[in-house]
């Protein structure tokens, strides 16, 4: 099993409705979003993925984030813009890009800054592709 890993950052404010507390009010983060990669083989060149189409799909998926106030776009006009909702909508978003039978995203996570951070992912995902004996 083979696994890689890309990094992308984009910076945009958010607000929690109905947090009790200071995130309730619209504050900003540099969020960096980590998506890691699986794959059960190597293609002919001896790579499970070439590491430009994985951070590409992450940059096209944060590109409309970039700079913005999470609460005002689609993407979360019916979710709080939380780590954790970022996390999975990340992860299935990437998924349907990636995902082939044989390489897989496995993970999402979300960053708020260097301390704090947010995954998602399938429990059992990598089973689920792994040749049966």
């Amino acid at each position: 099993m083979f696994e890689l890993r890309v990094q992308v950052d984009f910076p945009a404010a958010h607000h929690l409705e109905g947090y009790p507390g200071d995130c309730a009010r619209l504050h900003g983060h540099n969020w960096v979003l980590e998506v890691f990669a699986r794959s059960i083989k190597l293609d002919s060149i001896g790579m499970a993925m070439d590491f430009r189409k994985l951070k590409g799909a992450a940059k096209e998926l944060v590109a409309p984030w970039d700079h913005q106030n999470l609460n005002d776009l689609a993407d979360f006009r019916d979710i709080n813009p939380s780590a954790e909702q970022i996390a999975k909508l990340s992860y299935d978003r990437l998924s349907a890009l990636i995902d082939d039978g044989e390489t897989w995203i496995e993970k999402v996570t979300i960053w708020e800054n260097p301390r704090c951070s947010a995954s998602y992912f399938v429990e059992g995902k990598a089973a689920a592709r792994l040749p049966r004996a």
